[in-house]
């Protein structure tokens, strides 16, 4: 993703409490994980050599992440794993992660799809009746997932009056249609927030019970849960998620292992390779289903300058991790919350810091990529 402008950042520091615990200079010192201990959260250990890391460069990546003002840095491989380390902060403390928000909310819409409770074609005017008659009667839930749906998007509404309204669902489904549906991509928060309504309305439950239930439950995040907005009727479905380094890592594993947890399935496969295994729209190359890819193309940021058919004013083509493999995909968040997967070596490689940079500079995707890129024997 692209650096987040700094008036940005000032306008999403209101958009909720940042992550509780951040390092500091009086923290313990981190402690990585060893093959000594047989699990850790729940996750069997090996050591970086066995998984075929480098060892020096491995701790080169975490001292990198550390520096980066990291609070958590996590690498899995093959299902175990390699090293976690923590500053700042108990790996076992729920922390905000911002946008990796979406990818979650995108998997309970898999997780509805496949129960049959509604379909990626639907129209969201289906459950939101205030839609129906308007020129957002179109907008189907792929729209939603896929950030083309041309619903109204602004700076301003979007990281500032939306954060402030008392019930964030209610003022996302009562903004405007700005293009119709499928012609121009935005980063849009209020329209993948309207996913709440959609989610409640298709299961009968609240967005936030059923992904206690139907995703965090069946994973075994245990220190995971969505957070509600000031009046408590809508989960807050863009960003809001709370959770660990180990925690999210079950997560990416769910798609790494093409929809299943502990064999079990909790995701149709065809939703997983809709979602991560290819763009989902052509007016963005490095976006799936509320998921960042890594495949090549026309690029768009999250914060990309639009002309008034919102197309990008400097339309740019290349992939966001040049030298890694096409099929590497990722959850992020502001501030280089990641979740990241190379599904050619099965890596999964998470990290979680505060919401702006600190003085050393941000961490980003590309730090992450490099335990694939540059790590390896």
């Amino acid at each position: 993703m692209r650096p987040v402008r700094p008036t940005l950042l000032v306008a999403v520091a209101l958009v909720g409490a940042l992550l509780a615990g951040c390092a500091d200079d009086s923290a313990p010192a981190a402690r990585a994980t060893t093959v000594s201990e047989r699990t850790v959260d729940g996750w069997p250990t090996t050591t970086p050599a066995a998984a075929g890391f480098d060892t020096t460069r491995l701790k080169k990546l975490a001292r990198e992440a550390k520096r980066l003002d990291s609070t958590c840095y996590a690498v899995v491989r093959k299902g175990r794993l390699v090293g976690d380390w923590n500053w700042g902060t108990t790996r076992l403390t729920p922390r905000e992660v911002f946008s990796v928000t979406k990818s979650v909310t995108s998997a309970l819409v898999g997780i509805a799809v496949r129960d049959g409770s509604l379909s990626l074609d639907d129209k969201v005017a289906r459950y939101v009746p205030q839609w129906r008659g308007t020129a957002s009667r179109a907008v189907t839930v792929r729209h939603l997932l896929s950030n083309d749906s041309g619903r109204f998007w602004s700076v301003e509404s979007d990281y500032v009056t939306m954060s402030r309204a008392a019930d964030r669902t209610k003022y996302a489904i009562g903004l405007d249609q700005q293009y119709p549906p499928g012609t121009a991509w935005a980063y849009n928060n209020a329209a993948i927030q309207v996913l709440d309504r959609v989610i409640s309305k298709a299961t009968g439950m609240r967005t936030a019970d059923f992904a206690a239930k139907r995703l965090f439950g069946p994973l075994r995040m245990r220190h995971s849960h969505l957070t509600a907005d000031t009046s408590g009727r809508s989960t807050n479905t863009y960003y809001g998620l709370q959770t660990t380094c180990l925690d999210l890592a079950r997560f990416a594993r769910l798609y790494l292992d093409q929809g299943k947890a502990d064999g079990k399935r909790v995701l149709p496969a065809s939703y997983v390779r809709a979602s991560v295994g290819r763009s989902s729209t052509d007016l963005n190359a490095a976006y799936g289903y509320l998921w960042w890819l890594n495949r090549y193309g026309e690029l768009r940021g999250s914060t990309d300058q639009v002309d008034a058919d919102g197309q990008p004013v400097t339309p740019h083509e290349g992939r966001l991790v040049p030298g890694a493999a096409a099929n590497l995909f990722s959850a992020i968040g502001l501030g280089g919350q990641i979740a990241m997967v190379d599904p050619a070596t099965r890596t999964i490689v998470v990290r979680i810091g505060p919401g702006q940079a600190g003085p050393e500079g941000a961490y980003g995707l590309r730090n992450a990529a490099r335990a694939v890129t540059w790590a390896l024997d």
